[in-house]
């Protein structure tokens, strides 16, 4: 049987004598430090619930700020998500914390003991992933935590912020067949992330509406780096010219570049001999020769939205938000051309 709401805030001491526990464990929980089992967490949690503990005071005197989790924090993609977040955590005078994570998209186990200790107004994730049992202890901190481009599906218990991935798929694709192609190719970004099964989706869906079958063979998959492009690359043009695809959609723009060199390795142009379109519009996108056609993501005006969400969740909790996809646009450069006759 639960314990009955109380009226008033119950003292540390209270709460320690109902969960059997000292005070200094007590603090341990508010404070999110390690040392304590996961049992006696739960316990103690339940009963700051019940007991009406504000524990959002406990760090009153620290400056308000905002941790960011970020997978792969060195790619020109995280880069471009910071700086978007830094930008309204700075006109708002919030500090910001950033952490990496790398392979699993989810952080460290010391990670959400660090957070529990800073209590920050709120966490980004940027491509990231947060294990249930974590996101139940930010949930009992009142953390609110939304999602830029989330890895796997978008979560139902947090805001999400993404892109229209099918539609951007579409458009790179109807933009090759526009220009006459008909054999093209594309290298695909993880299975299990929703922006990278959404763009092939798109793509297949373009090529159903033009007739066109897909070749399974050139449905090749990546990780949406340089070095899928360039290897998916050469194993797709390193065939006869009759049996090779005319254009290449690369799931991003690094995977695009990695195309670009495989091309050259082997002695083709782009875009003579291969049409390539990337995906993101990285500002690398404009810089390579020839310059890129790729899809737009505006990354950046998700990365400051995902900032002004969480600012407004620390006053509106209950707000009604769960997922915004914002619009992909093409954009033409010079990767792409017509299909040699």
């Amino acid at each position: 049987m639960s314990t009955p709401a109380h009226p008033r805030r119950a003292t540390l001491s209270e709460v320690a004598a109902l969960a059997s526990v000292s005070i200094a464990t007590v603090s341990k929980v508010l404070n999110g430090r390690s040392g304590v089992s996961d049992e006696t967490r739960s316990r103690v949690e339940s009963l700051l619930d019940e007991r009406n503990y504000n524990r959002r005071n406990t760090s009153q005197s620290a400056a308000p700020l905002v941790d960011v989790l970020c997978f792969e924090i060195d790619s020109p993609f995280g880069g471009a998500a910071i700086s978007g977040i830094e930008r309204v955590a700075r006109e708002q005078g919030i500090g910001m914390v950033v952490t990496g994570t790398e392979v699993t998209h989810q952080p460290g186990a010391a990670w959400v003991e660090g957070v529990l200790r800073r209590q920050p107004i709120g966490i980004i994730l940027v491509a990231a992933a947060l294990s249930e049992k974590v996101k139940a202890r930010l949930r009992s901190r009142n953390i609110p935590v939304v999602m830029i481009d989330p890895y796997g599906a978008p979560a139902t218990d947090a805001p999400s912020i993404g892109s229209a991935d099918w539609n951007g798929g579409y458009l790179a694709t109807r933009h090759l067949i526009e220009l006459g192609h008909t054999r093209i190719a594309i290298v695909t970004g993880p299975d299990d992330m929703l922006a990278s099964t959404a763009r092939l989706s798109g793509y297949r869906a373009a090529l159903d509406s033009a007739g066109i079958r897909p070749r399974r063979d050139w449905i090749r998959p990546g990780k949406f780096h340089h070095d899928d492009g360039l290897s998916q690359g050469i194993e797709l043009l390193r065939a006869d010219p009759d049996e090779r695809p005319t254009a290449i959609f690369a799931s991003s723009d690094l995977q695009a570049l990695g195309v670009y060199d495989a091309a050259r390795s082997l002695g083709l142009d782009v875009p003579g001999d291969v049409s390539v379109v990337g995906y993101d519009d990285l500002a690398i996108a404009k810089w390579a020769g020839p310059a890129m056609t790729t899809i737009r993501v505006p990354l950046a005006e998700m990365a400051e939205q995902a900032m002004r969400l969480v600012t407004r969740l620390r006053s509106e909790p209950e707000l009604a938000f769960r997922r915004v996809d914002m619009a992909t646009t093409l954009v033409v450069r010079g990767s792409t051309a017509p299909p040699r006759a």
